[in-house]
C-alpha cells in the first residue's frame, strides 16, 4: 500500500511553506515516487501565550491513514510529555506551557506512526522542528553600567569620553525587537551620545574644572529601532573633569611683614609665605626663590606637603648692623604645559619685609680663640696675656671675667675679673700638662645673665728640670768566661723634658769606680754608652752580683745629671755565651758523711717534730670545769625554753644587773666569754666616784658617751680579738623625774616606795596614781 505522510502548520505561512517544499522536488520526481512518507519543515509557536487553552501548533498526517482508526500516532524528543501533546487519532500537536524564546529557541521532536493493535511502525520514524516565535518581551540592559569616565578639562568638542553598550535578549534575526538605538536623557548640553554606537562625547569646548569637576549622565538604550511601543533600559555615567595646569599661581597679597629677634638661630624658619593655584596635584606645585636683598641670609625652600614658601635663616642677625630686609619672592609652576602657556605667566612675585628686633645679646668676644705661651718657671702672678671682649648692644655695659673652672680643675690661672689679664695662680709643670685650654666667661655688669665664652690655649714652654735617667730597668748577665773587653750590656738615657734641638746624653763613670778592675764605660757617642768588662775569670762562688754606677749628663742649660745603678749578674753560660744558671751556688756536703749520719740527722728532725705537735695538741685539748661559776657571763648560761620563768623573783636564770640603771656600780670582773692565756691589765677595779653620773650630762651626749665607755672597754682587752663577743648596750636613757617605772629595777629599790607625786602630774597619770597612790587623786 502506497502511504503519504503530510503535515499542517498551524500557521498559514508556514502551511504555504510546506506545501512549497513539497513539491520542491519538481513534477518529475513526484511521477517516479512510489511513496511519499513523511514531508516535514518547521512549526512555529509564539512565546509568551497567555490563552486558557493548549496552544495549537499543527497537525500531522500520514496517507497510510484511512481514517478508520487503525493508524495511531506517536510523539517523542524534547518536551514530547512536558510541554507538547499530540492527539494519536488526528495527529492535532498542542503545547500546554508556555513558552520563552529566550530560555529555548526550539525543540527537536520525532513522529511515528503505528498499527493501534500491533504497535508495528506503519512509517518510519522522522524528526520535526517547533520553533519559538520571539516577541519583544526583553528590554535592553547595559551589563557593564554604571560607568566612571574622564576626560581632562579645557577638551576639544567632540573628544570621545566613554562608549556604553545595551544588550537585548531577543532574537536579532527576527523583525526588530533587538535592534537598539542610544539617546541621552540627563548631561546636556556638555555630553552627547552617539545613537548607533552609544559613544559619549564632549558636546562644549573647554569645560574648565575648577568651575564643575563633575557631571553624572543618564544614558538611555531602546529598542524597536527607538519606535514608539519599543522597550528601553537607562544607566548612568559619571563623568569627571581631570586637572590640567591652566591656572598660574597667584599670591593673595603683594606685602607680607614678618618681625624676628636677632637672637634667632641659624638656620631657624622665619616666615612661611604661599601662592595659591587653583590646579591640583602635580599642576599645583611650585617652586620659590628670593629674588632681591635676602640670598646669603635667608634661604627659601618648598613644603612639599602644603606647598609653602619656608623662608630660613641662613646666617645670624645683627641689629646694629642691619635691622630690616625687603626681599622679593617669586612663586613658579614645576610643571608647565607648553599648551596652555598663551594663557599668560605661570609666576607670581610679592614683599616680605622682615624686621629685626633688638635683644639684650651677651659679650662678644673679636677671638674666639685666644693662644698664649708661659715658661714652665714663670713664677705665680706673671702675666701670661689678655683676653677682651665688648657688649655688642647700643648699651656697651661694661664686662666682668672669669674662668670657667670646668676647665682649670686646678686652679692653675687666673683673670683679671675687669681688665682680662691672665695670669699664673700655681706653679706649672710642663711635663704634667703642656697645654691648657681655658674657657674666658664675659659677663655684663648690669646683666649678669648675659654670659659670653670666649677660649684661651696657654701652651707651658719647657725647661731643663729633669734629669736623664736609664731608659728601661736593666738586667745584666755576665758569663763567668767572659773576656776582657768584651760588650756585656748597651745602655741608653730618657729625658722627660724636651729641647728645640734634641737630646744629647753624656755617659761616664763616677770617679770613685772609674778605676775599679771589673768594668769600664764607653760613651757611643749617639746617645748610648756600652759597659765593657776589664778583666775576665769571673767566678760565683767569689762574688755574683756587681753594682756598677753610671753617671748620665744631659745637655741643657743648665745641665742635669743622675746616677744610675746597673746591677751585673754572674752567670753560668754555655759555650754559645747563653746564661745557664745566676746566682750563687749551692754548697755540697763534704763526700765523707755516710748514709747512717744522714739517717740520724733525719730522725732527730722527725723526732722534734712529733714532739711540737703532741705538745700542741696538749694545749688544745684542755678540759673545761663543767660546772659554771654563777660569776659567768649569762651567754654561757644554758637555758630551757620549755620551762616557765619566775617572774621579777627568779634571779638564776639571767644576771639581771646588766639590764639595771647605769649607775650602778659595774663588776669589774674579767671577761668570761673568753679564755685568755695571759693576765688582763684592765684598769680595775676603779672606785665608783671615776664612773661617770649619766644622768647629769646633757641629754645629747647620753648616749654618745655610755656607747663610749662600752667600746674602750671591749678595746683594752687584749684577750678579745679574734673571739666573738656581746656587749649589752640596754640602756633606754633618761629625761623622766619619774625614773624608771620598770619592775626590773625592783631588787635594788624599796618596794614601799611612795607614788603620791603621779597625782600632781596631769589627767594622763590620772590610773596610775589611783593605782599606786593613796587614793587621794587632785582630780576625784
Amino acid at each position: 500500500i502506497l502511504g503519504c505522510w503530510g503535515l499542517i502548520s498551524a500557521s498559514g505561512a508556514s502551511g504555504t511553506q510546506n506545501r512549497a517544499q513539497h513539491t520542491a522536488g519538481g513534477p518529475w520526481e513526484l511521477l517516479r515516487r512510489h511513496k511519499r512518507s513523511w514531508v516535514w519543515n518547521q512549526f512555529f509557536v509564539l512565546e509568551e501565550y497567555t490563552g486558557e487553552e493548549p496552544l495549537y501548533v499543527g497537525k500531522l498526517h500520514s496517507d497510510v491513514d484511512k481514517g478508520d482508526g487503525k493508524v495511531k500516532y506517536v510523539l517523542s524528543g524534547e518536551g514530547s510529555t512536558s510541554i507538547f501533546t499530540i492527539d494519536e487519532n488526528t495527529g492535532d500537536i498542542h503545547a500546554t506551557k508556555r513558552l520563552d524564546r529566550e530560555e529555548q529557541a526550539y525543540y527537536t521532536l520525532q513522529a511515528q506512526a503505528v498499527d493501534r493493535l500491533t504497535n508495528i511502525p506503519v512509517e518510519p520514524r522522522s524528526e520535526f522542528v517547533v520553533k519559538v516565535q520571539d516577541i519583544n518581551d526583553n528590554e535592553p540592559k547595559f551589563l557593564d553600567g554604571p560607568y566612571m569616565a574622564g576626560v581632562p578639562e579645557m577638551s576639544a568638542l567632540g573628544t570621545t569620553v566613554v562608549q556604553v553598550a545595551a544588550t537585548d535578549a531577543d532574537d536579532p534575526t527576527y523583525g526588530n525587537s533587538a535592534r537598539v538605538v542610544y539617546s541621552i536623557i540627563s548631561g546636556q548640553p556638555y555630553f552627547s551620545v552617539d545613537p548607533k554606537t552609544g559613544v559619549v562625547r564632549t558636546a562644549l569646548p573647554n569645560m574648565d574644572r575648577e568651575v564643575k569637576d563633575q557631571y553624572v549622565l543618564v544614558i538611555q538604550a531602546k529598542d524597536m529601532v527607538g519606535q514608539m511601543g519599543g522597550l528601553s533600559g537607562t544607566t548612568s555615567v559619571t563623568v569627571t573633569l581631570t586637572d590640567v595646569n591652566d591656572n598660574p599661581p597667584r599670591f593673595s597679597r603683594k606685602n607680607y611683614q614678618y618681625m624676628v629677634l636677632e637672637s634667632l638661630p641659624v638656620a631657624s624658619v622665619v616666615a612661611r609665605v604661599k601662592a595659591l593655584d587653583n590646579d591640583i596635584g602635580p599642576n599645583a606645585e611650585m617652586e620659590y626663590r628670593i629674588m632681591e636683598d635676602g640670598p646669603g641670609v635667608f634661604n627659601i625652600t618648598t613644603d612639599e606637603d602644603t606647598q609653602e614658601g619656608i623662608i630660613i635663616l641662613q646666617k645670624p642677625l645683627d641689629f646694629e648692623t642691619k635691622n630690616s630686609f625687603n626681599l622679593r619672592i617669586e612663586a613658579t609652576n614645576r610643571n608647565i604645559d607648553p599648551a596652555f602657556v598663551h594663557l599668560g605667566s605661570f609666576s607670581d612675585t610679592t614683599s616680605v619685609k622682615v624686621t629685626v628686633e633688638d635683644v639684650n645679646e651677651p659679650p662678644v668676644f673679636p677671638t674666639q680663640l685666644n693662644k698664649m705661651v708661659v715658661s714652665e718657671d714663670a713664677r705665680v702672678g706673671i702675666s701670661i696675656g689678655r683676653v677682651s671682649a665688648h657688649d655688642p648692644d647700643s648699651s656697651n655695659s661694661a664686662i666682668r671675667y672669669s674662668i670657667d673652672r670646668n676647665t682649670d680643675l686646678e686652679r692653675f690661672f687666673n683673670v683679671d675679673a675687669l681688665s682680662g689679664v691672665i695670669s699664673t695662680a700655681k706653679p706649672l709643670d710642663r711635663e704634667v700638662n703642656s697645654v691648657h685650654n681655658l674657657t674666658i666667661l664675659a659677663m655684663e655688669s648690669h646683666d649678669p645673665t648675659q654670659v659670653g665664652k670666649g677660649f684661651a690655649v696657654i701652651t707651658v714652654l719647657d725647661i731643663n728640670d729633669n734629669p736623664p735617667v736609664f731608659a728601661i730597668e736593666y738586667e745584666t748577665l755576665l758569663c763567668e768566661n767572659a773576656a776582657p773587653g768584651q760588650v756585656i750590656q748597651t745602655i741608653s738615657a730618657v729625658d722627660k723634658d724636651e729641647p728645640p734641638s734634641g737630646h744629647r746624653f753624656y755617659f761616664a763613670l763616677p770617679p770613685s769606680v772609674a778605676s775599679n778592675s771589673n768594668f769600664t764605660l764607653r760613651d757611643n757617642k749617639d746617645n748610648t754608652a756600652s759597659i765593657v768588662t776589664k778583666r775576665g775569670g769571673f767566678r760565683r762562688r767569689e762574688q755574683v752580683l756587681y753594682r756598677l754606677p753610671v753617671l748620665i749628663v744631659d745637655s741643657g742649660s743648665p745641665a742635669l745629671s743622675s746616677t744610675n745603678t746597673l746591677s751585673v749578674s754572674v752567670c753560668d753560660c754555655d759555650s754559645d755565651g747563653v746564661a745557664q744558671s745566676c746566682g750563687a751556688v749551692a754548697y755540697t756536703l763534704p763526700a765523707g758523711l755516710s748514709t747512717g749520719a744522714l739517717v740520724a740527722i733525719l730522725g732527730c728532725i722527725i723526732t722534734l717534730l712529733v714532739m711540737v705537735l703532741l705538745i700542741v695538741s696538749m694545749r688544745r685539748r684542755k678540759k673545761e670545769p663543767l660546772i659554771l661559776e654563777e660569776e659567768r657571763d649569762v651567754r654561757e648560761n644554758i637555758v630551757r625554753y620549755d620551762d616557765e620563768g619566775g617572774g621579777e623573783e627568779d634571779t638564776e636564770a639571767f644576771d639581771m644587773v646588766a639590764l639595771r640603771n647605769l649607775n650602778v656600780i659595774r663588776d669589774p670582773k674579767v671577761r668570761r666569754d673568753v679564755t685568755p692565756d695571759t693576765p688582763t691589765f684592765f684598769p680595775y677595779p676603779r672606785s665608783s666616784s671615776s664612773l661617770p653620773v649619766y644622768k647629769t650630762l646633757p641629754d645629747n651626749v647620753v648616749f654618745r658617751e655610755f656607747i663610749w665607755d662600752r667600746l674602750k672597754d671591749a678595746d683594752v682587752d687584749p684577750s678579745a680579738p679574734p673571739y666573738d663577743s656581746l656587749q649589752t648596750y640596754a640602756f633606754e636613757g633618761n629625761g623622766s623625774v619619774a625614773e624608771s617605772l620598770s619592775s626590773l629595777e625592783s631588787l635594788s629599790t624599796d618596794s614601799e616606795q611612795n607614788y603620791d607625786y603621779l597625782s600632781n602630774w596631769g589627767p594622763r597619770f590620772k590610773k596610775l596614781a589611783d593605782l599606786y597612790g593613796d587614793g587621794k587623786s587632785v582630780f576625784s
